[in-house]
C-alpha cells in the first residue's frame, strides 16, 4: 500500500472531468485538469448546444459522495412527469412516479459544469489549465500532447495516471485506436435522428409561458419536439428530426417558410411561443445522435477513459450525465478497496461498470422511439396506469422500468433493463390479449405482473444457457 499520492492529469474539465477532478483532490491526489475550451464561467460557450440535462438520483448519489449536492439542487427545476402535447394542442400528464416525491431534476448544464469548477478551485492540490487542446497520448510514456489554443505552443505533461474525461471526440480513446498496443474495440452507431435547440423565451416578467413542473414532449412518430424549463423563466426547446430521409427533414426545411409551414402544421402550440425561430434555427448548429461503445477502457495501470469517452449515448433517457457521474462513485468505491494499485483499480472497475454502461446506451436508443411514437399509443397509455397504480399502492414492491433506471440508484443499469424489459413485455402482453382487467383487484394485477415477469426471465435465462 502506497502512500505517496500520484500526480493525476485529467484530459477534459467537462461534468464527469470536473467531478472526478474533486474527488480526486479531496483524496489527496495532486490533480492537474487540461480542458480545451476556455473557462465556462467567464465564456459563454454554449451556443445552441446544451440540451438542458436532467439530473436524477444516480447523480445525486455521486454528487452527494463529493460533498455538493445541495448546491447543485439550488439550481434545479423539479419535473413531475411528462407533460405530452397533441397535434390539436391537447396536453394529457404522465408522472415519472406513482410514489411521492419521486421526480427529475430539469438543469443547465453550464450552471452545474460552473458548479464543480469552483468547488474544484477550492483545493491547492488540483489546477485547472483552459485552452489546452489535447492532440494525442503516448502510451508507452504515459505523456499528453497538448497545443495552447490562445498561443497555439504545443507542449506536453507527463504524469503517473492519465483520465480521459473528453466526452465523445474523446482524444485519449483515439490514442487507442490509433496506437494499436492493444486489441481495442470500437462501435459507434449514429441515428438516422439529428437535433437543434431552439429556445421559448420568458415573459415580459419573467416567468414560464408553459407549466416548469413537466418535461413537455409533442410526439408525431417521425420527429418530436421536447421543452425543459430554465431558472430564469425561459425553456430550451430540442428538436429531433431526420437529417434527410422522412416528409420533413432538417435538409429540406432550408428557408424561413418551410420552417414556419413545418411547425405551424405539426407544433402550432409551440410555434406560438418561440418568435426567433427562423433565426435560431439558421443560427444553432445540427447535433448528430450517437452511442459509442469500446474496450477496454484502461491500459495497463496508466490511463482510463471515463463518462462520454467510454459510452456516449443517446440522450432519450435523460442518463448520459447520471451515468457519467455514477461512474465517478463506482470508481471512487473501487479505489476505497485497492488504493495505490490502479492497475487493479482500472480492471475492476471496467468489469463493473462495462455492462452497465452498455445497458444504458441501448435503453436510451429504446426510450428515443418509446418517446417519438408510442408515449399516445391507447395500450402504452393504459400500461402506463397501471404501473403508476402499483408503484403509488406498493411503493416497497413494484418498480416500473423507468423506476428502475431513474430513481433506484442501488440497481445497476444492466439489472434495471433485463428486469424492466421484462416486466414491460408481461404487461404489454396481458392488456393486448386481455388477460387482464385492468380495473381488477390490485393485489391480484400485482401477483400476476410479477408471475409473468417472472416466467419472461426464467425462460430468457434458459435460452442464454442453451444458447451458450
Amino acid at each position: 500500500m502506497s502512500t505517496k499520492k500520484d500526480n493525476i492529469l485529467i484530459i477534459g474539465a467537462g461534468l464527469c472531468g470536473s467531478l472526478l477532478a474533486l474527488r480526486l483532490a479531496q483524496r489527496g491526489y495532486t490533480v492537474n485538469v487540461y480542458e480545451s475550451r476556455p473557462d465556462l464561467r467567464v465564456t459563454d460557450i454554449s451556443a445552441g448546444k446544451s440540451i438542458n440535462l436532467a439530473l436524477s438520483d444516480r447523480g445525486f448519489k455521486a454528487l452527494r459522495l463529493a460533498g455538493v449536492e445541495d448546491k447543485a439542487r439550488d439550481i434545479c427545476i423539479p419535473m413531475i412527469g411528462r407533460l405530452i402535447h397533441d397535434i390539436e394542442g391537447n396536453t394529457f400528464a404522465s408522472n415519472y412516479s406513482g410514489r411521492d416525491g419521486e421526480y427529475i431534476n430539469s438543469i443547465s448544464r453550464g450552471d452545474l459544469n460552473g458548479m464543480l469548477l469552483t468547488e474544484a478551485d477550492k483545493f491547492d492540490n488540483l489546477t485547472i489549465h483552459f485552452n489546452n487542446d489535447c492532440t494525442n497520448v503516448d502510451l508507452d510514456t504515459n505523456t499528453a500532447h497538448f497545443r495552447n489554443t490562445l498561443t497555439n505552443e504545443d507542449f506536453t505533461v507527463t504524469a503517473d495516471v492519465i483520465f480521459g474525461t473528453d466526452g465523445a471526440g474523446s482524444e485519449l480513446r483515439k490514442s487507442y485506436f490509433l496506437q494499436r498496443k492493444f486489441l481495442f474495440s470500437f462501435s459507434q452507431n449514429f441515428l438516422t435522428h439529428g437535433y437543434k435547440e431552439l429556445e421559448i423565451p420568458a415573459s415580459p416578467e419573467g416567468n414560464h409561458l408553459i407549466s416548469k413542473d413537466y418535461l413537455h414532449i409533442w410526439p408525431r412518430g417521425q420527429y418530436m419536439l421536447i421543452a425543459l424549463a430554465n431558472l430564469d423563466g425561459s425553456f430550451t426547446v430540442t428538436l429531433f428530426l431526420g437529417h434527410e430521409e422522412g416528409a420533413y427533414n432538417f435538409k429540406g426545411l432550408d428557408s424561413e417558410e418551410k420552417i414556419k409551414d413545418f411547425f405551424q402544421k405539426q407544433f402550432p402550440d409551440a410555434l406560438a411561443l418561440i418568435p426567433n425561430i427562423a433565426e435560431e434555427f439558421a443560427n444553432n448548429p445540427t447535433g448528430a445522435l450517437g452511442t459509442i461503445k469500446c474496450s477496454p477502457w484502461h491500459y495497463k495501470g496508466n490511463t482510463l477513459i471515463m463518462g462520454d469517452a467510454a459510452h456516449a449515448v443517446v440522450p432519450f433517457y435523460g442518463q448520459g450525465m447520471n451515468a457519467s457521474f455514477e461512474d465517478v462513485a463506482v470508481l471512487d468505491g473501487i479505489i476505497d478497496q485497492h488504493e495505490g494499485d490502479w492497475k487493479i483499480i482500472f480492471k475492476t472497475y471496467e468489469k463493473v461498470r462495462k455492462a452497465n454502461a452498455d445497458a444504458i446506451g441501448d435503453l436510451a436508443e429504446e426510450n428515443y422511439y418509446e418517446m417519438r411514437d408510442h408515449v399516445a399509443n391507447p395500450i402504452f397509455k393504459q400500461k402506463r396506469k397501471l404501473e403508476m397504480d402499483l408503484e403509488k399502492h406498493f411503493p416497497n414492491d413494484y418498480f416500473s422500468k423507468y423506476s428502475m433506471v431513474t430513481f433506484n440508484e442501488n440497481i445497476g443499469y444492466h439489472e434495471a433493463m433485463t428486469k424492466g424489459r421484462a416486466q414491460d413485455k408481461a404487461i404489454l402482453n396481458m392488456i393486448a390479449d386481455n388477460e387482464i382487467d385492468l380495473e381488477g383487484d390490485l393485489n391480484d394485477l400485482l401477483k400476476k405482473v410479477q408471475e409473468k415477469t417472472n416466467d419472461i426471465l426464467d425462460d430468457d435465462m434458459v435460452a442464454k444457457t442453451m444458447h451458450h
